[in-house]
């Protein structure tokens, strides 16, 4: 199973960030990796979290609209050029990479990198055929 991430939509005004992590918190919600992406207006929060069916069931109780889409963690060499390597093969390939953040884990030899693409399937062949490691979704969660 490719892992999904939940997406919540925000208004871009002061405080509206903390609201989420402290409704997340109230329900026990750990998160693993995050991104945000803003204009004047609004703003998209990027979550990879522990529970996707907690997170959401809360965050939409309290108001907030949420939406949940796949997308690719890959392992990368935690070394210069060890991105590279991944967008290479994708360029190479002629696979777009819509947007991608970081993944925090403890210290180790591989750093994670969330990759969303318009092609999933086409990306895990690519990313398997050039030897990327991808990561499913419940061992992911649980890093």
């Amino acid at each position: 199973m490719n892992p999904e991430q939940i997406s919540v939509f925000l208004e871009n005004k002061a405080g509206r960030l903390a609201e989420v992590t402290a409704i997340l918190a109230e329900v026990d919600v750990n998160i693993r990796a995050l991104a945000v992406a803003d204009t004047s207006d609004f703003g998209v929060l990027r979550l990879i979290v522990d529970d996707n069916h907690k997170a959401m069931r809360a965050l939409k109780n309290q108001g907030f609209t949420v939406s949940k889409t796949e997308v690719v963690a890959a392992k990368v060499s935690d070394r210069p050029g060890g991105l590279h390597f991944i967008l290479k093969v994708l360029q190479a390939n002629g696979l777009n990479v819509e947007y991608m953040y970081a993944f925090v884990q403890q210290s180790g030899d591989d750093a994670v990198m969330i990759f969303r693409f318009e092609d999933i399937a086409r990306a895990l062949k690519i990313l398997a055929d050039n030897n990327v490691t991808v990561i499913g979704g419940d061992k992911l969660y649980n890093m």
